[in-house]
């Protein structure tokens, strides 16, 4: 049985959709002063990097907890769904296969549409989950179409297959990049994927559900996140 390999994308996820390592500052990997600052300031960008990245971590917490917050507002037959649709993807993805094809082909499609900025052409593959953004541009026609909750609830569940996959293969591409010390750049760059991701995704289901409120789930996260720095600003200045 052939080995998978896990397809190489190209790019790399950064402040500014770049890698800020040394190939980029133009050391290339040679000798004397020239490489010598390359690794040091490669180096640096790792430090910084890592230090956005734990900074982005009470983010991620506030996110997440306001998430699960309104989203239990939503039918339980509908939340039940979407949670359906993670685990069935992780089932898939543990212990049948990993659907890498199909990852990769969602990652293309996004480099075929922002072919016109290379720029967004590296960032966007990473950022931006495609299939779920196309479930929710298919929702409303086919909801006119099909109306019933039928239709909702096998939405709902491709939502909740679609985001699984597009973060745990995001995670995989960042996390077998070479070279990124102290993984600040997987800490960092994951950590703002996933706020996106599911900023977006809290973004569409207050569009199709009334009980989802998009502004008390931005709010409370940011609330949440400013209390966690707030404390550990005081316990460290202050107390």
């Amino acid at each position: 049985m052939a080995k998978k390999e896990f397809p190489k994308l190209e790019g790399d996820f950064s402040p500014k959709g770049i890698d800020f390592g040394p190939a980029d500052l133009g050391g290339g990997g040679g000798g004397g002063l020239r490489g010598k600052m390359s690794a040091f300031s490669g180096k640096a960008f790792g430090i910084i990097k890592f230090i956005l990245g734990i900074c982005f971590l009470p983010f991620v917490y506030s996110i997440s907890v306001s998430f699960l917050s309104e989203f239990d507002l939503i039918e339980k037959s509908l939340g039940s769904h979407f949670w359906s649709g993670v685990v069935s993807f992780l089932i898939i993805y543990l212990f049948i296969l990993e659907p890498v094809k199909l990852y990769a082909k969602g990652q293309k499609l996004l480099e075929l549409i922002f072919n016109f900025f290379k720029p967004l052409v590296k960032v966007a593959p990473y950022l931006l989950p495609v299939y779920a953004i196309i479930l929710f541009a298919l929702y409303w026609p086919l909801s006119l179409l099909f109306p019933g909750p039928g239709t909702t609830k096998t939405f709902v569940f491709l939502f909740g297959f679609s985001m699984a996959l597009h973060l745990v293969f995001s995670a995989k591409t960042m996390r077998a990049k070479k070279g990124d010390f102290l993984k600040g750049n997987y800490i960092f760059g994951f950590s703002f994927i996933y706020i996106l991701n599911l900023a977006l995704l809290g973004l569409f289901l207050s569009l199709i559900f009334n009980v989802f409120s998009f502004v008390n789930f931005f709010n409370n996260s940011y609330q949440s996140a400013r209390d966690i720095f707030y404390a550990v600003f005081k316990q460290l200045f202050l107390g």
